[in-house]
């Protein structure tokens, strides 16, 4: 007897948070093995994980239908599937209603919701246990002819009887019966993991979950044989049929961007050509080079064929309004490779003086949006999201998502805690997951913490973390890309609340946007910018200097000076390990030189094998070669090296005849390769390609290779000479005025690799003063002394009130505003005058602020504490006989100014210990600079940074401090595994090894670590840790 054929109807994805415990393509893949005839991803009240499921659909040829399970609030629950494009905009409709009423993740749904207008919807009834004729009679009403009762049968004790009770509803009530499965799982194997899931969504253990908990493990996709044996066949017949009403295809959603911003009397295209046309004149008063002109004219023909004017006008919209509130901003990304771009003010890249590619933005052949992303000072932007949320309205705007997935630690930790493992062995699992990427071997890692890997609990632990790793946790607010449409979004994607107030994100990620090519608009928040902006501000309040980033001189040879001294603490892009070790190899003199060097330390050039070839060359090490006279316009600026995006492309342009398009899918298919494989059609086509032009396979191999290291991370040269107009900015401020660049960075913070106590550190060893945060003097904040009657001088920084950990800032403005009236006399006419809770007097007196007021910290702490509030009727409380207090120690002070301040202005911590060190033979980093290469030494310092970049094969870099400067080591992988507790938890840290020193760059090449932290007692100085 033939298996009968069957659609599933009712199926969760992970997008039903806590609930669905296998992935969309997963799901697909298994129904295809089974034979399914169509597959319903129905998340609750979610179309979040639709486009994944599209996408799967279409990978394995299983139809899918759209849908969704919705609960109402008295109880009701039902599954909605789609027929066609009105039945999805009604879904939308209801799962933005439901959501948008409701706190982030949460829903809610009345009866009256669904009294409108449903066509285009087909309604599945879902019984409860014990079902209510009454639901299934009002759900009928609201959808006549296209409402089935669902019957789900999972081998429970009573599946005749349930299967009999609901037949004999169905017949009563007029309705059809169907089959279906509630799906929450592929294969019976994620059972496990399927009851970790609903235990952690109930805020449980496994063991104590037991009523919520499925009794076995039936809702997967079930054979059809499995099926057929315990649902009469026309129950599943009856699934084909709606699986054939289901009609409705994701793809042909009908996107269109809004037109408001043409004038009357313009087309978009003219209106874009207008202001085009303005702008050229702005940027070049002297007239527009016939280059330029002519790739102006080229792209506005493509953007007019393709459609897209509208989206430059909003841009431009944006960027227009960002200006005129004197807000920083700049594009950047594949954009700057757009002269309509420049002239338009959205960019700063000028194409007469760079070799733009505009394919690599935007090509007929690719035919999908552009990208464009603008950076935005980053305590600003919410000002420019804001206004395009007024400008268009919460329901034609809206944010994009960014989906949160596991990763090892926040994995293990709801599996360990769902487990019941106690709260002290979760924390130490956590620690031993961080960073684990689900390859690596964790086993010594468990080890070290203290657990048996092979014990049967850490086993199932291991087991379920690696199921639950990289599933969906929950979907957040994309960082700035903005969603905005001609029609109510809710017609395209459900709209829900974000958790930051006033507003809105859609459901979909930037990923499933450009599945379904839809325009996104990109603000981002940029520290520097926000660092650049408020430094130009200081400059003309206390320097008496007007300048713009426009204004600032170019080609400084001072600033190329301290630049290639890898002098470049807190500037923008090159200031890591990485950037600073290549300066003095690399040595920047112009402006293209720091194109390169913000691209060239990147995965790209490095995976494929082109830093050092380049470096050769520069230093007159190697010659200057060039694959054909053809190639060597394309190399001719980088050495005859690729080491941009736009370069691969150039080369399959020039060198194997690709088109723009063609060679701009050669890139996309080669960022993709890791991730989805099939590189066999770019290689045979470029081989082909360049042996027709004459190149030999020697050469096509090796750019192939080159083209793959692009895979991971290349820059295009349009965003790396976006991103070096800012390294400049950033790096002739700190050159020329370096109180107030690191005055506007400290207030700037968090930002960059570096803490605060390290850019102190930094800028008074460029001899500019910094003074302590006192109330006589503070604002809230960091500020600039100028020298009185010498104004040539560089002023002192004045440490601001915003320092202060624990402080609000109402308290800081609060002090501020009373001393504005007249000086404070003592600490208890402080404490009055600015109304100062306890809390307040008491950081103030740990911080040091009221040293000026009281003599020192010990005095403070008693002033504070005797402060009573004023009585109605007595000024002040009986005179008290003055205490004598001791001094406090140095070291005292010390930990004092790192508990509450985070930096500190007296003697470097490790001076006070620098005997201690000595007799353990620890050398100061001043030493060691005078030492040969190869040297074998011992040095320590407070560890400031560990960096493990992906590209580094699992070796740590590790910057020390002590009080002389900075020592930078280099831990590579095997040690690191022998030694990770004391790699990753040592404060201060002792480190033995081999001194490098080589073109002026200094490491030390560790071969064994000791942790010294014992030796700094409570001091509160704390590394940052990147990847």
């Amino acid at each position: 007897m033939s298996t009968p054929g069957y659609a599933e109807l009712h199926c969760l994805s992970p997008f039903s948070f806590g609930r669905g415990a296998s992935s969309a393509r997963e799901l697909f893949e298994r129904a295809r093995q089974q034979g399914y005839a169509a597959l319903a991803i129905t998340d609750e009240c979610t179309l979040a994980g639709i486009v994944r499921a599209w996408e799967a659909s279409k990978a394995t040829g299983v139809p899918l239908i759209t849908g969704s399970e919705l609960r109402l609030d008295d109880g009701l629950r039902c599954v909605l599937l789609v027929e066609d494009e009105a039945g999805y905009r009604r879904l939308c409709e209801l799962v933005t209603t439901g959501r948008r009423r409701s706190a982030k993740g949460e829903y809610r749904l009345h009866r009256h919701d669904l009294e409108a207008d449903n066509s285009g919807l087909l309604a599945l009834w879902l019984p409860g246990a014990e079902p209510d004729p009454r639901e299934g009679e009002w759900l009928h009403g609201r959808f006549p002819g296209r409402c089935w009762l669902a019957v789900e049968l999972h081998r429970g004790p009573d599946d005749a009887s349930r299967l009999a009770t609901l037949q004999a509803l169905a017949a009563t009530l007029g309705l059809p019966a169907v089959a279906s499965g509630d799906v929450h799982m592929h294969v019976r194997g994620r059972r496990a993991l399927q009851d970790v899931l609903t235990a952690t969504r109930h805020h449980l253990t496994v063991a104590d979950a037991g009523a919520h908990l499925f009794p076995n493990g039936e809702r997967h996709l079930r054979t059809r044989r499995a099926l057929a044996a315990i649902h009469p066949p026309h129950l599943l017949e009856e699934s084909l049929r709606i699986a054939a009403r289901c009609r409705f295809e994701l793809g042909s959603l009908q996107y269109r961007y809004p037109r408001e911003l043409v004038p009357e009397g313009h087309t978009p295209s003219s209106w874009l050509r207008e202001l085009t046309i303005e702008g050229m004149a702005r940027r070049w008063p002297g007239g527009t080079p016939e280059k330029v002109r002519t790739q102006i004219e080229q792209e506005l023909l493509l953007i007019a064929e393709l459609k897209y004017e509208a989206f430059f006008l909003t841009v431009h919209d944006i960027v227009v309004f960002a200006r005129s509130q004197g807000i920083l901003c700049q594009g950047r990304g594949s954009a700057a490779n757009s002269a309509v771009c420049f002239a338009l003010g959205v960019t700063e890249v000028d194409p007469a003086r760079m070799n733009l590619l505009f394919g690599r933005f935007l090509s007929k052949e690719r035919n999908e949006p552009p990208d464009i992303d603008v950076d935005f000072e980053h305590e600003r932007r919410e000002e420019v999201i804001q206004y395009v949320f007024r400008k268009y309205g919460r329901d034609r705007a809206a944010l994009a998502a960014t989906v949160i997935c596991y990763r090892g630690k926040s994995a293990v930790r709801d599996v360990a805690k769902a487990l019941g493992l106690p709260p002290d062995q979760v924390e130490q699992l956590s620690r031993a997951f961080a960073w684990w990427n689900g390859e690596s071997p964790i086993e010594e890692r468990l080890r070290e913490r203290g657990f048996d890997p092979d014990a049967p609990v850490m086993r199932r632990v291991l087991a379920l973390t690696r199921q639950l790793l990289d599933a969906p946790r929950h979907l957040s607010q994309h960082v700035g890309g903005f969603v905005i449409s001609d029609q109510p979004l809710h017609h395209l994607v459900p709209v829900q609340n974000a958790a930051m107030p006033d507003r809105t994100l859609i459901e979909w990620d930037k990923d499933d946007l450009e599945s379904l090519g839809l325009l996104k608009v990109d603000c981002l928040a940029l520290g520097m910018l926000t660092a650049v902006s408020k430094c130009l501000a200081l400059l003309r309040e206390h320097r008496g200097r007007d300048l713009t980033p426009a204004t600032i001189p170019a080609e400084d040879p001072a600033t190329y000076a301290m630049i290639r001294k890898a002098d470049t603490v807190g500037v923008f892009q090159i200031e890591s390990r990485a950037q600073m070790a290549m300066l003095p190899r690399l040595k920047p003199r112009t402006f293209y030189d720091l194109v390169v060097q913000v691209a060239i330390v990147r995965p790209g050039p490095i995976q494929g094998k082109m830093v050092h070839p380049y470096l050769q060359r520069r230093q007159g090490l190697e010659p200057v070669t060039y694959p054909s006279a053809a190639l060597e316009e394309v190399f001719k600026r980088t050495l005859g090296v690729p080491l941009f995006q736009e370069q691969v492309m150039q080369v399959a342009i020039v060198a194997a005849g690709f088109s723009a398009g063609e060679a701009d899918e050669l890139r996309r298919g080669m960022a993709a390769w890791k991730r989805r494989g099939g590189l066999e059609h770019f290689r045979d086509r470029l081989f082909a390609g360049l042996a027709k032009n004459g190149y030999d396979t020697d050469f096509a191999e090796r750019i192939f290779e080159q083209i793959r290291g692009f895979g991971s991370y290349g820059f295009p040269e349009s965003h790396a000479a976006s991103f070096a107009l800012i390294t400049y900015a950033s790096c002739w401020l700190k050159c020329h005025e370096p109180a107030a660049f690191t005055c506007a960075l400290m207030n700037s913070q968090p930002l960059g690799f570096y803490s605060n106590s390290q850019l102190v550190q930094d800028v008074r060893r460029h001899g500019i003063d910094v003074r302590p945060v006192d109330v006589r003097y503070s604002h809230w904040d960091n500020a600039l002394e100028a020298w009185p009657g010498d104004a040539a001088r560089q002023p002192a920084i004045r440490l601001g009130l915003r320092e202060i950990a624990g402080l609000s800032r109402a308290a800081g403005e609060a002090l501020v505003v009373a001393r504005t009236a007249r000086p404070f006399e003592d600490v208890a006419d402080l404490c009055h005058r600015a109304g100062l809770d306890e809390r307040a007097r008491a950081l103030l007196a740990e911080a040091g602020a009221l040293k000026g007021l009281a003599g020192h910290r010990h005095r403070a702490r008693w002033a504070v504490g005797g402060v009573e509030k004023q009585l109605p009727l007595f000024d002040s409380s009986p005179a008290e006989d003055a205490v004598s207090l001791p001094v406090p120690s140095i070291g005292e002070d010390l930990l004092a100014d790192y508990a509450r301040v985070g930096l500190t202005l007296g003697p470097h911590p490790l001076s006070l210990l620098r005997r201690q060190l000595a007799s353990r033979r620890y050398r100061r980093s001043r030493e060691l600079l005078d030492l040969p290469h190869g040297s074998r030494v011992r040095a320590a310092g407070l560890v400031t940074m560990r960096q493990r970049p992906e590209t580094a094969s699992g070796t740590t870099f590790i910057t020390l401090e002590d009080e002389d400067g900075m020592v930078n080591v280099v831990v590579w992988r095997d040690l690191g595994e022998r030694q990770r507790r004391v790699l990753i938890e040592s404060r201060l840290l002792g480190v033995e090894g081999r001194w490098e020193t080589v073109d002026g760059v200094h490491h030390l090449i560790a071969s064994r670590l000791h942790d010294e932290s014992a030796l700094a007692h409570q001091l509160n100085a704390r590394s940052r840790d990147f990847r």
